[in-house]
């Protein structure tokens, strides 16, 4: 199966906190290495930040750049070649519309959550979604998850990873990576 269509996005914003709050989070750096590192090991086409605010897309900027024009791209070829796969857009509607503009086909966002969604499809029916021509976008939220205003936004809500337990809150790059894997080979 390929996933030349498929693209993955992090949300900083809106996302909720642990009380249900809408919020911003800050960027954490290992969540964009990892990501971008299961990305291209899962052949993503392009891995979005998301972020509105400025102080946190110039450090994402910072981390792109030392990998993938400095010194750390030359220590660590592999990890250049993931973080290649980076963009950095403030908005959820500014990385959906680059990728439009950049594929020249229609966009399907799918949300994903820890939380059972109404109408939520499988991975079995997404693999199939994603043989159409058509671009798909993941899109993962950091902190405690997407902000329902942005999940009711996307086309499509992903069923949540669940394990034998009631237990269930992954780092989002663990999420990413199961996801990806479960996708791409499940």
């Amino acid at each position: 199966m390929s996933t030349n269509n498929l693209y993955v996005l992090l949300i900083h914003f809106p996302v909720m906190n642990k009380k249900g709050i809408p919020i911003g989070s800050a960027l954490t750096t290992i969540d964009m290495h990892d990501i971008a590192r299961a990305s291209k090991t899962f052949g993503v086409k392009g891995f979005y930040v998301v972020t509105p605010f400025v102080d946190q897309a110039d450090l994402a900027e910072q981390v792109i750049a030392h990998w993938t024009k400095g010194v750390g791209g030359e220590l660590n070829p592999s990890r250049k070649e993931a973080l290649e796969l980076i963009r950095v857009a403030a908005t959820f509607e500014e990385a959906v519309q680059r990728i439009q503009e950049d594929e020249k086909l229609p966009v399907v966002t799918v949300a994903t959550s820890a939380k059972s969604l109404d109408g939520a499809v499988t991975i079995a029916t997404l693999k199939q979604k994603l043989e159409s021509n058509a671009s798909h976008v993941l899109v993962f939220g950091t902190a405690w998850g997407l902000a329902d205003e942005l999940i009711d936004t996307c086309d499509l809500k992903l069923e949540p990873i669940k394990g034998p337990d009631a237990y269930n809150h992954l780092s989002v790059r663990s999420a990413a990576s199961i996801y990806l894997d479960r996708i791409t080979n499940g």
